[in-house]
């Protein structure tokens, strides 16, 4: 079993899990026949992905399927809500009584190139010098968790989602904001780090 990390608390089981080459991914017994037509044109790393959340979920929840309503996934039967999110080796799953919203970002100077469309002016305040990246894709995935939770097509991540000022050797307990003229909701959120990666969870 690929298991790589557990975050999971007393509100939310939150597995992390991690490709092996060793390892069988069978369509057949993992992918619900519901979503074959969705997956037919998956590039081979995608379906990868896909079929490892299903893996994480058949070690949890064995009789449960996941489905889309549209592009959001949810448990089939619907007894609890789910969050997914996978960057390639890695897959997670996120499965709580309560709204839930996970993402894995890997740390990547690229970001430096894009933080105006995502960051609020008030957000680069508490940045520290010399760990700009570290900094822009946590909020980053902060509010790529938070967009999972709380969404609109008439939403922007940088007007709309909000990170309230953190450290990032304490990246617990860490407050954000949905919010826009008559919204206005906040959520509380930790992050961990591991390979090169921020995995951000927020309930």
């Amino acid at each position: 079993m690929p298991l790589y990390r557990d975050f999971s608390d007393d509100k939310a089981t939150i597995l992390v899990w991690k490709y092996d080459e060793s390892e069988e991914l069978d369509s057949a017994s993992l992918l619900e026949e519901e979503n074959y037509q969705k997956v037919k044109d998956y590039h081979p790393i995608k379906l990868k992905e896909l079929l490892l959340v299903r893996k994480i979920l058949k070690s949890i929840l064995p009789e449960y399927k996941i489905l889309y309503q549209e592009r959001t996934p949810f448990l089939s039967p619907n007894d609890f809500e789910i969050s997914i999110t996978h960057s390639f080796p890695y897959a997670a799953l996120a499965i709580s009584k309560e709204k839930i919203g996970i993402d894995i970002e890997p740390f990547n100077s690229k970001i430096l190139r894009v933080r105006h469309k995502f960051l609020h002016p008030e957000e680069g305040t508490f940045i520290e010098e010399g760990r700009e990246v570290a900094y822009l894709t946590v909020i980053w995935s902060l509010k790529e968790s938070l967009y999972k939770i709380h969404h609109s097509n008439y939403w922007s991540l940088k007007k709309h989602y909000e990170v309230k000022p953190f450290h990032l050797d304490f990246p617990y307990n860490i407050m954000c904001r949905v919010h826009d003229d008559s919204v206005s909701d906040l959520y509380k959120a930790r992050v961990e780090f591991f390979d090169q990666c921020c995995f951000t969870i927020v309930d």
